[in-house]
């Protein structure tokens, strides 16, 4: 059965490993926001869901958010989504088609919030040259 090439043989555990992980990236995120939308939280209404990174086998995943309330409430919002994590499970597994469930991890999204100080920067700067 040697040679059997691509057709019919095994295929590499990494073939499908980022496509399946962006789809179940996605699909996650779609979820969470979603329930958050049902859950009854003052602490979670000015929360959005920006990005979902699912880890290679797929037991975790790390929940990246951003909140208008700032960066004073992350505490606070990661204290309530870590509270309400067992029901996004929950809604998590009965609308996936997977044998587990990645445990779920509440980050804030530094990413967003360094990219709205860049933007700051730069507009302050232009407002600056446009005084001078």
């Amino acid at each position: 059965m040697a040679g059997r090439g691509r057709r019919g043989g095994r295929r590499t555990p990494s073939t499908h490993a980022y496509p399946r992980a962006a789809r179940l990236s996605e699909t996650l995120r779609e979820i969470i926001a979603d329930e958050l939308v049902r859950i009854d939280d003052e602490r979670l209404e000015l929360v959005t869901v920006t990005t979902i990174d699912v880890d290679d086998e797929m037991n975790r995943a790390k929940v990246y958010f951003d909140s208008l309330a700032g960066e004073d409430a992350d505490g606070e919002i990661v204290d309530a989504l870590g509270e309400h994590r067992v029901r996004l499970q929950s809604s998590i597994a009965r609308q996936i088609r997977a044998k587990k469930t990645p445990i779920l991890e509440f980050h804030p999204d530094d990413v967003i919030r360094s990219a709205e100080r860049i933007d700051e920067i730069l507009r302050a700067d232009r407002d600056r040259r446009d005084d001078a």
